[in-house]
């Protein structure tokens, strides 16, 4: 019969040709065509993550990315990620063996043997958090829920549980929340402590951890915050900046790092089975931006797409508010795409941190790597 890889790219082929002619839910047809071991991915989060969930969403450009040049890179096409081509977790996707996981409200996708990706860009852990343009990491959880009742239905409690429980669950939230009260109009920081701030985000994502689990999730990866205040993006939102980080922003950042990882150890000691990766992306981030060389760019605080100082003024593009944008001509020699994201080159080198990176870079006993293999 062949190997349980071969029938289960067998079964892949085999699904994509008649997939016109399926109803709802894909399964691969149940145990036949998924191995063993096979082990899913669920992604969370914001435009570090986004795939083109926004694409599907009553929103406005600030928070799209789905037209040019963005894409152009991997794709030759917008997707409706924030780079110029593939972000992180398609690359952690293509080192699991998995496909890229398509954006869950892509219309007309339900295969979703390999996972789901519910991330949104500009989402937070709070509600509040640009609301009603995003799709917030509450209502991603529900969609999440939605999408573990049609398995029960499928495939029965037992063996849901099991899936849910080999999978992987990806997740980049909170910078969002940080950056909202330096860029709009908000007074939040003014009425409560940055460190009871930071506390909300963190109690939010602890309650969506814990529900995940509840629904047989065992397996988590995240990245520290990055250096908030060092995006060129940032950097033009104090006037007359001569090229410092913004350290109310990078304060909050760190305060976000100290807290995660403590109640992530919590979470691993109350819940059984529970496990993680945390990678260091402050570090990964902070080196890149001051020592682009080291890692191979020429440049690291200036971004490839955007216009005004540092290209910080979110536009690439041409179709948000302000309609000048510049572009460099060589996107890999940039960590930035545009004023706030990663290019394709940068999304690279910090996935493979995440997937095979060592102790003192992810944090915790397990890499990504070593995740999909438990």
């Amino acid at each position: 019969m062949g190997t349980p890889t071969k029938l289960y790219a067998l079964c892949s082929l085999l699904l994509a040709f008649l997939f016109p002619f399926l109803n709802s839910l894909q399964l691969d047809g149940g145990k036949l065509c998924r191995p063993e071991k096979h082990a899913s991915l669920f992604i969370f989060g914001d435009s570090l993550y986004d795939p083109g969930n926004n694409n599907y969403i009553n929103t406005t450009t600030d928070f799209q990315a789905n037209f040019g040049p963005y894409g152009e890179t991997f794709f030759k096409y917008p997707t409706g990620r924030f780079s110029d081509g593939r972000v992180i977790p398609d690359f952690i996707a293509e080192y699991a063996k998995l496909p890229l996981i398509t954006p869950y409200l892509h219309p007309g996708y339900h295969r979703y043997i390999d996972g789901a990706n519910f991330a949104s860009g500009g989402a937070g852990a709070l509600v509040e958090t640009h609301q009603g343009y995003v799709i917030d990491l509450k209502t991603q959880l529900s969609y999440f829920k939605n999408l573990a009742r049609l398995f029960r239905k499928k495939l029965g409690h037992a063996e849901a549980k099991t899936f849910f429980g080999r999978a992987v669950y990806l997740i980049s939230i909170g910078g969002n929340d940080y950056l909202v009260p330096f860029n709009s109009n908000s007074t939040v920081l003014q009425s409560i402590s940055k460190e009871d701030y930071v506390d909300m985000v963190i109690g939010n994502l602890t309650t969506v951890i814990k529900k995940i689990y509840k629904k047989g999730g065992r397996k988590f990866g995240f990245t520290s915050m990055l250096p908030l205040g060092c995006l060129p993006f940032t950097k033009v939102l104090k006037p007359g900046n001569t090229g410092a980080c913004i350290d109310e922003l990078t304060t909050l950042a760190k305060l976000h790092n100290r807290a995660l990882p403590k109640v992530l150890q919590k979470l691993e000691r109350e819940l059984n089975g529970f496990k993680y990766s945390i990678a260091d992306g402050y570090t990964a981030f902070s080196e890149r931006i001051n020592n682009p060389s080291k890692y191979g760019f020429t440049e690291g605080k200036i971004a490839c797409c955007g216009s005004g100082e540092y290209r910080g003024i979110l536009s690439c593009g041409g179709i948000r508010s302000v309609k000048e944008f510049e572009l460099c001509e060589n996107i890999s020699e940039y960590v930035f795409f545009d004023s706030a994201h990663l290019s394709e080159r940068a999304n690279e080198q910090v996935a493979k941190l995440m997937w095979s990176g060592t102790s003192n870079v992810t944090g915790a006993n397990y890499n990504l790597k070593a995740l999909f293999q438990l």
